[in-house]
């Protein structure tokens, strides 16, 4: 597959019904146009910064990149009235770019800094991937209608890592770009096929030391969580859950 930006008019994109009914049809990203897109977009980003591209992402990068893609970043923001364990919220309005507010409590725990890089990330994928539907006010032949009302999409942190298609796309999206975007594919896959060399194994099942030491040792290059790295190996196909399955190292 070949990345799709989110803002990409073309018509490479897929649209499918949008059953939660903020419109009458929706883009569809498949997890490959995300990582591809994702980590484009990363490695553009460092490369233009630093002139390189080495992991971690810092955190200061994801608070540029949001900086630049929405109308405002509130780092410090008082989110208590948004309910229990919102940690940052994406605000659209129609014609603008959207707003993101992260929890003061985040910004101000060192402690808490893998979680913050993870809400940044998570709300960048709102920014990247449904901004641009607020924006639009007219769409040729109709293929969604923009929205009546304002909105808002809220992240908490006991469902950042786990938002079902099914139920909400656009959390979906946003989670799947989160991992994307800290921990690119391809260099997930290079640290991987390294560890397999190094241990002279060809399969890794759930569980295992090797699992560990993988988990382990994303988690440490990606400045991530433990959760966030088991998740991110699971979807890639890099971790298994259950024994037996060969390590997949190619997509």
């Amino acid at each position: 597959h070949e990345s799709v930006p989110a803002d990409d008019k073309s018509k490479a994109l897929k649209y499918v019904k949008d059953t939660t009914g903020r419109f009458t049809q929706r883009p569809h990203f498949e997890p490959v146009e995300i990582d591809h897109d994702c980590e484009k977009l990363v490695k553009k980003f460092l490369r233009e910064r630093y002139g390189e591209t080495t992991f971690p992402l810092r955190t200061d990068d994801l608070t540029i990149l949001l900086e630049r893609d929405s109308e405002d970043l509130d780092l410090w923001a008082d989110l208590t009235a948004e309910g229990d364990g919102v940690e940052g919220v994406t605000y659209f309005s129609r014609g603008r770019k959207p707003r993101v507010c992260i929890s003061a409590e985040l910004s101000e725990s060192p402690n808490l800094e893998n979680r913050l890089r993870t809400t940044l990330a998570h709300e960048y994928g709102h920014v990247r991937y449904h901004g641009p539907l607020y924006q639009v006010e007219a769409v040729t032949g109709q293929l969604f209608a923009a929205p009546s009302n304002d909105g808002s999409i809220k992240c908490k942190r006991d469902t950042i890592y786990s938002a079902p298609a099914q139920y909400d796309w656009m959390e979906w999206q946003a989670w799947y770009a989160c991992g994307a975007i800290l921990m690119p594919y391809t260099e997930v896959r290079k640290l991987t096929k390294s560890l397999v060399a190094q241990a002279e194994v060809g399969s890794a099942s759930h569980g295992s030391e090797f699992d560990k030491l993988l988990v382990e040792s994303v988690r440490e290059k990606f400045q991530v969580s433990a959760d966030a790295a088991r998740v991110r190996l699971l979807k890639l196909g890099l971790l298994k859950v259950g024994g037996g399955p060969q390590l997949r190292l190619t997509r």
